[in-house]
């Protein structure tokens, strides 16, 4: 079969087309006829050893897949025979023409709704649903939402009034995708790329405060905006480092103004966005969170899509199709 190995450590150029055996699965796993495979902005990271690979490469790259159960291993539900599913592997094998991954993993796509789309929404609906939940927005909140035209931040601008926001603020890297936020249900955008953005953002405020900071950016950047928060009730959710740091905030940053800080990562996070993936699914089949596709390229442009994706250029998701 056709998959896309990872050969070494390095630039978008090691992700390299080769022939490599077809998979079969162990107990309590399962093969899918991969349809649709979503890159992801970590998996960049990975590819350039700024995270570590669950293997050493050369491997099979990619997380996630979309597609149709063709083999399970013992232990496995015979009903997923034949099913369209999205898949999560342990960390490689996704870029390929039959993915082998954990039975667990499995979510059925719901019909009336494509595998590309289903690929593309998975991941963003995923994260975004336990972010809202930890939130426990009560309604009348100011939120701000970093990276909001595209990746999770645009599933939580779809999704931040309906679990209570009452203004939402937020920022994207550029006209275009300023303008894709305030589509997406922003109330006010402002451009991250500029330098002064803490600085316009106060203005936006105009003398308000935020109530909820999720942070993508992470950095130096965090600690200016502490500032602009609510006194007492004021809380930060971070999940990612656009910036390549996590968010530059101690506990002496946030005890003046009473501020709190939820990392959420780690293990017991994963699991509740491990189990988020049906309700996201049926989500986008109903028309409350829009997949937000931005090209689907063939599986041997692995590392063209990865390079667009360095420059910032998608807007939405890139898929890749076997």
């Amino acid at each position: 079969m056709k998959a896309i190995v990872m050969t070494r450590v390095g630039g978008p150029e090691v992700l390299v087309p080769q022939d490599v055996a077809v998979p079969h699965p162990g107990p309590g796993e399962l093969v899918i006829r991969a349809e649709a495979i979503p890159v992801l902005f970590p998996e960049t990271k990975l590819r350039s050893g700024e995270f570590p690979m669950a293997v050493e490469p050369p491997a099979v790259f990619g997380f996630q897949a979309a597609g149709v159960v063709v083999e399970i291993g013992d232990g496995v539900d015979a009903a997923l025979l034949g099913r369209r599913v999205t898949v999560a592997t342990l960390g490689f094998g996704a870029y390929a023409e039959f993915v082998c991954a954990p039975a667990a993993s499995a979510t059925p796509i719901p019909d009336g709704l494509s595998s590309a789309d289903a690929a593309a929404v998975l991941m963003d609906g995923s994260v975004a649903l336990p972010l809202l939940a930890t939130a426990a927005l009560t309604g009348g909140e100011t939120v701000l939402i970093e990276a909001a035209a595209t990746g999770i931040g645009s599933a939580l601008t779809q999704l931040a009034k309906e679990f209570g926001a009452a203004r939402v603020i937020a920022t994207a890297g550029g006209p275009e995708k300023v303008a894709r936020a305030l589509a997406l249900g922003a109330d006010q955008a402002i451009d991250h790329n500029a330098p002064d953005w803490p600085n316009r953002l106060r203005e936006t405020l105009d003398g308000t405060t935020l109530d909820v900071v999720f942070d993508s950016i992470g950095g130096t950047t965090a600690r200016d905006l502490l500032a602009a928060m609510t006194p007492v009730r004021g809380r930060i959710l971070s999940y990612g480092w656009l910036s390549g740091a996590p968010a530059q905030i101690s506990t002496t940053d946030l005890l003046p103004l009473g501020l709190t800080l939820t990392a959420c990562a780690g293990p017991a996070w994963l699991a509740e966005v491990s189990r988020s993936g049906a309700a996201v699914l049926n989500r986008a089949t109903t028309g409350t969170l829009t997949p937000q596709v931005d090209s689907v390229l063939s599986l041997d442009e692995a590392a063209k899509a990865h390079q667009l994706i360095e420059q910032r250029s998608p807007i939405g998701k890139i898929v890749l199709r076997p």
